[in-house]
């Protein structure tokens, strides 16, 4: 299989580790090569946390080159044009949570907020495919990690990776009531129109 880069952006506390475990583990048991790398050290902060998944054939490092992400996961609006400017390909696709951490330039009015529609008109001046995932909905933002794997499975972004090599990668990584919410979350972004 071909090289295919991902690489997932948030701040601390939006469930990043998770998230990149999940696609890790689920790319492992499409029987797919996978390496992976995460940053933590900020977490605690709220500050910015990355990490980086990449998978297929001759994958020696799990460090992805600037702008050569196939598919860039932006857990908050101001990361995810962040992601798209420094990490996504041309042509590319950003998944993006409708959510908005302000970073500390917003909040003392040196910088504008983003907007939902800021990031779709960036991605279509780059070439690139945006898939906005709204979770205002949603009964426990804890879990939007959730909700944006499960629209990473509906749209089958991640070449070989099905929906139930994610499911056995929740499963490898929780257990009980906490595994049937976020599986039952996962679940509502699937099958979401």
């Amino acid at each position: 299989m071909k090289a295919f880069n991902i690489y997932i952006t948030g701040v601390g506390g939006q469930g990043i580790g998770l998230l990149s475990q999940a696609i890790l583990r689920g790319i492992d048991h499409a029987g797919i090569n996978a390496i992976a790398v995460d940053t933590h050290g900020l977490a605690q902060r709220g500050g910015v946390v990355v990490s980086q998944v990449r998978c297929g054939d001759q994958i020696h490092s799990p460090l992805i080159m600037k702008n050569s992400s196939d598919l860039v996961l932006g857990m908050e609006l101001h990361e995810a044009m962040r992601g798209l400017g420094t990490a996504l390909k041309k042509g590319g696709t950003l998944v993006y949570m409708d959510v908005s951490w302000q970073p500390l330039p917003v909040r003392l009015g040196l910088n504008s907020a983003l907007t939902a529609d800021d990031v779709q008109m960036a991605c279509e001046a780059e070439g690139s495919m945006a898939i906005k995932v709204d979770t205002k909905a949603m009964d426990d933002s804890r879990m939007q990690n959730m909700a944006l794997l499960g629209t990473i499975a509906k749209h089958g972004i991640i070449p070989g990776v099905l929906t139930k090599h994610y499911f056995a990668a929740l499963e490898d990584l929780l257990s009980g009531e906490m595994l049937n919410k976020n599986r039952a979350l996962f679940e509502t972004f699937f099958s979401s129109d």
